[in-house]
């Protein structure tokens, strides 16, 4: 201990890190790690539904909902910790809140540099899309997740169960003669749903249309449908080759562009979903075969969240910048 307060000292310390490797082989040798249930759609916790919609149907508490609301906790307890922070009079918030608003801040120069007066606007989308996206992936690299739940009899595909404590079970690899189960987590990635990915997708596709309806009113939706020079070429005296191919050509570039809005609804969704859940089970599989390297392989895939939050958040940003300029004004930023 020192007077600012505790500090790591590697040539004492380091007997912890080799005391905890040295007991995750060991317990890895005695609870031999299995392969966990791989399954796209999430699980069930509740058996029964909590009720029942009228269009929708049956509503069940799924393991990706709980870590949704979780995210959601997260979020809101970040924002009331900023929002004090910043009741607190101090011209310079520190800590948590200082940390926080650094992060927003760099966010915001960078929309304003690229969006101009739209930076405003923006802002709220994407700064949430890349903090609710980032603590989704992490939450992978929290010890609990995927690995605590209920113990459910399957008929195929399970293992054996032993009791490691009172009211403790585990499931082993060893044979059951009372049957074959499986784990049913109580929280699981949101990222590996494509539920949660299709309606960010949404979310962030529709939103910019908003955007550029605002910025550009109806003139907007011309990118779209491109009919002026189709109309206009029947009132020409004289058409050349030029004159007759160039409208078709036009309104076919705006079915492309109505096309490509759609598009981005899959690529955004199956991108994330597909980087997420191919790393869970890369994690699942090396966890049962060589539990020694997981902890590299951890490291690997919190840099695979960061850089999927930022990719989701910058194409977000990069779409709803262009949905506000006009064609009138990338021409004169361009000829500038």
């Amino acid at each position: 201990m020192s007077e600012s307060g505790w500090k790591w000292q590697w040539g004492v310390n380091r007997w912890l890190i080799i005391a905890l490797i040295v007991l995750s082989v060991y317990l890895s040798g005695v609870i031999s790690p299995i392969m966990p249930h791989i399954q796209l759609p999430a699980e069930r916790i509740t058996p029964a539904p909590l009720f029942i919609l009228p269009v929708v149907g049956e509503f069940y508490l799924t393991n990706t909902l709980v870590a949704t609301l979780i995210v959601d906790i997260l979020l809101i307890a970040t924002a009331l910790a900023v929002r004090r922070g910043c009741q607190n009079g101090k011209e310079v918030l520190t800590g948590f809140a200082g940390a926080v608003g650094a992060v927003i801040e760099a966010i915001y120069n960078l929309l304003e540099s690229t969006a101009g007066k739209w930076a405003r606007a923006i802002l709220p989308y994407f700064a949430t899309i890349v903090l609710v996206i980032l603590l989704a992936n992490w939450m992978e690299l929290i010890p609990g997740v995927d690995s605590i739940g209920v113990i459910e009899h399957v008929e195929e595909h399970g293992y054996g169960i032993r009791e490691i404590g009172p009211g403790l079970t585990t499931i082993v690899k060893d044979s059951n003669e009372g049957g074959k189960y499986t784990l049913v987590p109580f929280v699981r990635v949101v990222s590996t749903d494509l539920n949660f990915t299709v309606a960010l997708a949404l979310i962030s596709v529709v939103m910019t249309q908003v955007l550029g309806i605002r910025a550009l009113g109806p003139g907007y939706f011309k990118k779209f449908f491109q009919f002026k020079s189709f109309f206009k070429m029947w009132t020409l005296p004289r058409l050349g080759p030029f004159d007759l191919i160039m409208p078709f050509i036009e309104i076919f570039v705006g079915l492309l562009e109505m096309i490509a809005e759609f598009a981005k609804i899959l690529s955004f969704s199956f991108r994330l979903f597909g980087n997420i859940f191919a790393g869970g089970v890369l994690l699942f599989v090396l966890g049962s075969l060589v539990p020694m390297v997981l902890s590299g392989v951890m490291i690997l895939e919190l840099f695979i969240g960061l850089i999927q939050a930022l990719v989701f958040g910058m194409l977000t940003m990069v779409f709803m910048t262009m949905a506000v300029q006009s064609h009138h004004d990338e021409s004169k930023e361009s000829h500038s």
